[in-house]
């Protein structure tokens, strides 16, 4: 059974692997009209985060063209979910960080990506109060790395051409083996 198939049978949404052109356009705001629809995809999302692993999704990695964010960092049973819904980025920190990231569309990619240290983020929760979150460390990247994802940024794209395109046709090609050994 493909991956695709095994996922859609247990209510995970399959995650798109990147250069999957949803994946570089800008996500649409959540409305009003769209709240049954984004409780439901959020608890989808969240299950399909914790099964990947990952630390955190966007709605446009499971094909969603919306503003929606999951995030927990803490490992099972301790779980701390955060959802951001309409996230926007308010306040930097002028201090920056440098940590190594990776991705669940680019999966098995890592690179060292330098972001504010801090930054203060309004957005709704999954009630629809409004919200603000001040975040550093690992929560600080990982907000960032999750709102570049609604405005159609990878990670790499962070980096360096050269560094970037090497990334990417590594990534092809093991994706292209794995294709080779299901059929297998």
């Amino acid at each position: 059974m493909s991956q695709t198939a095994q996922s859609a049978r247990d209510g995970l949404l399959p995650i798109l692997i990147a250069p999957h052109p949803t994946l570089k356009a800008k996500a649409r705001p959540v409305g009003a009209a769209d709240d049954d629809a984004v409780r439901d995809l959020v608890a989808r999302m969240f299950a399909s985060m914790y099964a990947a692993p990952g630390i955190g999704l966007a709605a446009p990695q499971v094909g969603q063209s919306l503003r929606v964010i999951v995030i927990d960092l803490t490992p099972d049973p301790k779980r701390t979910p955060h959802t951001l819904i309409n996230p926007e980025i308010v306040a930097v920190s002028e201090e920056i960080a440098t940590r190594e990231e990776g991705c669940l569309s680019l999966p098995g990619q890592y690179a060292d990506i330098t972001r504010p240290a801090r930054v203060k983020v309004r957005y709704l929760d999954e009630t629809g109060a409004r919200r603000e979150l001040d975040a550093d460390g690992l929560l600080s990247a990982c907000v960032q790395h999750e709102i570049d994802h609604l405005n159609g940024i990878l990670f790499v794209d962070h980096l360096s051409a050269l560094r970037r395109n090497m990334i990417m046709r590594r990534l092809a090609k093991e994706q292209r083996q794995k294709a080779e050994d299901r059929k297998r």
